[in-house]
């Protein structure tokens, strides 16, 4: 048997739902009842409008079988790791990279920042793509993240070439 508990606002009278789950016996699908308990709880800062409802249930594992669908192109939990943690390096590295020009005395380096502002708009543009599953819809992604790291690449070589320039002046 199952128990689940509800929160809502207002309690409602005596219900019981009958909720389809997967069963592994009969590989069909089973109908649980489940022991619904309403309490009153109030939402943030006491507000109590019952802005915040949580369903929770609890059903033994011989009942209850979870399947994930995800397509066959979605990104494993390893390859999002390096994706986010890479757009977060470089975000530090623009943040450092800049402090640098402040702190030492040549504007030039604030300017390789700014150089690196496109190609964090490309790996934006690759999170956003693979994060909706490489969706053909938003294909135009693909060919803004190319384009992006065009531009990025020109700008990073202008700032690198101005910080050359500037270091020649001393």
């Amino acid at each position: 048997m199952a128990a689940a508990t509800l929160y809502l606002a207002k309690p409602p009278s005596s219900f019981t739902p009958k909720i389809p789950f997967p069963r592994v016996r009969d590989s069909g699908i089973g109908t649980v009842k489940c022991q619904v308990k309403t309490k009153v709880k109030a939402g943030i800062l006491g507000l109590g409008l019952g802005l915040f409802h949580f369903l929770n249930f609890v059903e033994p594992g011989s009942c209850l079988q979870l399947q994930f669908h995800e397509p066959p192109n979605a990104l494993s939990l390893p390859t999002w790791a390096i994706h986010v943690s890479s757009v977060a390096e470089w975000i530090i590295a623009m943040a450092l990279v800049w402090q640098y020009g402040e702190k030492s005395g040549y504007p030039a380096w604030k300017g390789l920042s700014w150089g690196m502002v496109p190609l964090l708009g490309g790996a934006f543009c690759a999170c956003t793509w693979h994060f909706f599953y490489n969706s053909e819809s938003l294909e135009v992604l693909v060919a803004l993240q190319a384009a992006l790291t065009v531009i990025g690449n020109a700008t990073m070589c202008i700032a690198a070439y101005r910080i050359y320039k500037s270091s020649q002046g001393s």
